[in-house]
């Protein structure tokens, strides 16, 4: 049993972070925050209008403010955004403040669930297959580094994978609430 603050799903676009977070989040009773939309809710701009206007480096500055924010606290499920694994400080924080589920999934049934998705700016162009690939090669070996526990979300519905994962929680986390001021 490894006991944390904080709740913290990571993975690839694609694996469920945000869908499956808001279930399991109601599930557990915890304050469910998207890394992304914190962002997007901080600057008034789109992820993609960060990358467009700052660059992936600027988006990932804004992504380790906001991430360092989301930790300090207690009681949330955070869905981080994909490349979250890529800063070590990002990393340092999520294993300190977080139990980190990593939520797996298959390049193809990724590729199926993005299909229609034209809003993430690391998928512009014409060979998506390939950028996913890609990004899963490198990715990959951070999600096994930083993660408590590994989830496999392939051919699960949101609902099932909620279910399954919060069950699979009960065995291998254990909620810790920050001490408070003493009176």
């Amino acid at each position: 049993m490894n006991p944390a603050p904080n709740l913290v799903l990571v993975g690839p676009m694609g694996a469920g972070k945000t869908s499956l977070g808001k279930r399991l989040a109601e599930r557990l009773g915890l304050q469910f925050a998207d890394a992304d939309r914190d962002i997007e809710l901080r600057t008034g701009a789109s992820v993609g209008a960060i990358f467009d206007y700052e660059g992936e480096a600027g988006f990932r500055a804004r992504e380790r403010a906001a991430l360092a924010q989301l930790l300090a606290g207690s009681g949330r499920l955070i869905a981080t955004g994909g490349g979250a694994v890529l800063d070590p400080d990002n990393c340092r924080q999520l294993r300190a403040r977080g139990f980190v589920v990593w939520l797996q999934v298959g390049v193809a049934e990724q590729a199926e669930r993005l299909a229609r998705d034209r809003s993430r700016p690391l998928l512009q162009g014409d060979d998506r297959l390939q950028r996913l690939q890609r990004l899963a090669a490198e990715r990959t070996p951070l999600y096994a580094q930083v993660a408590d526990l590994a989830f496999d979300t392939r051919g699960l519905a949101v609902a099932e994978a909620a279910g399954a994962l919060a069950t699979l929680l009960q065995t291998h986390w254990r909620p810790t609430v920050a001490a408070g001021p003493t009176a």
